[in-house]
């Protein structure tokens, strides 16, 4: 089993038509991921590679069943893009985009939690449950099928510790970018909360980075609410004082958010903390072991 996305999820993508939306759409399909359609205002009528395209997001709707929708808009039209997708019903939304302005994204999470939407991103690597679906940008050599869950902040961490892990033999369940801006549509509590639920995860490797409260609030649920073990990695060990580093929610305030904090909090709630992608993945080989 996965969470979010499997081999059944049917895909909408919006600036399919665009040059990153073309050419991750294609790379979707190739794994098998069932993207049925695109959207592309004043594009209507056209397809790439025998997807239709349409002008919004309801007419497509009218003509197909979807189950989730990826963004490829450029920071100014996409959060119109991801409210036309939850106006329209599709209730997971991968926003791919960066760079979109934090007020905006405020105005768009709060309709969103209201209406009960999903939405992964922005600025985020997407998401894949390995050999089943991929809705994003993730490069699907480096994951194999297995019993790993994986939630992270970071893109390319994701994929070197995934690749470690997958080098260790463990595969991975389902991977979860949930994306480097200050605000996010889900959070590591609500995208751990998935793989506790999923039978088929039996640990979960959460990625980190300096910055805000995400790490600590993570490590209070782990510890009160998870049976499942979860190990973790957080990056920004190196970070110098006073500069701000990676993303734009790796912003340090007073002594919280740094790496030693945040690393702090989860071992103290019983999570170890690897300081190498090889060490989460021989932390994550221990745990399995028991």
């Amino acid at each position: 089993m996965s969470i979010l996305a499997d081999a059944e999820t049917q895909v909408l993508i919006q600036g399919i038509t665009g040059s990153e939306g073309s050419f991750h759409a294609r790379r979707m399909v190739a794994y098998g991921t069932k993207v049925v359609a695109g959207v592309t205002p004043g594009k209507g009528g056209t397809a790439l590679d025998g997807i239709p395209v349409y002008n919004s997001v309801e007419e497509a709707l009218a003509r197909h069943e979807l189950d989730a929708s990826v963004i490829f808009v450029p920071a100014r039209f996409a959060p119109d893009a991801i409210v036309e997708a939850a106006d329209a019903g599709i209730e997971l939304i991968v926003c791919i985009t960066e760079r979109i302005p934090v007020h905006q994204m405020l105005r768009v999470y709060h309709m969103l939690k209201a209406r009960g939407v999903r939405l992964i991103g922005p600025n985020c690597p997407g998401l894949i449950s390995p050999g089943k679906a991929k809705l994003g940008i993730m490069p699907e050599q480096v994951f194999t099928p297995g019993p790993v869950g994986i939630v992270s902040r970071s893109g390319t961490l994701t994929y070197e510790i995934a690749w470690q892990l997958t080098r260790a033999g463990l595969g991975q369940s389902t991977v979860v970018g949930i994306g480097g801006d200050p605000i996010v549509g889900s959070s590591f509590v609500e995208i751990l909360e998935l793989f506790e639920e999923d039978p088929e995860t039996e640990l979960v490797v959460l990625v980190g980075e300096i910055g805000g409260r995400d790490e600590e609030e993570a490590a209070e649920f782990i510890s009160a609410e998870m049976e499942k073990p979860v190990v973790a990695y957080i990056a920004g060990f190196s970070a110098p004082p006073g500069k701000r580093m990676g993303h734009a929610g790796a912003i340090i305030t007073g002594g919280e958010g740094t790496a030693q904090a945040k690393a702090a909090a989860l071992d103290r709630k019983g999570v170890p903390v690897g300081r190498t992608p090889r060490e989460v993945a021989e932390l994550a080989r221990r745990a399995l072991k028991g």
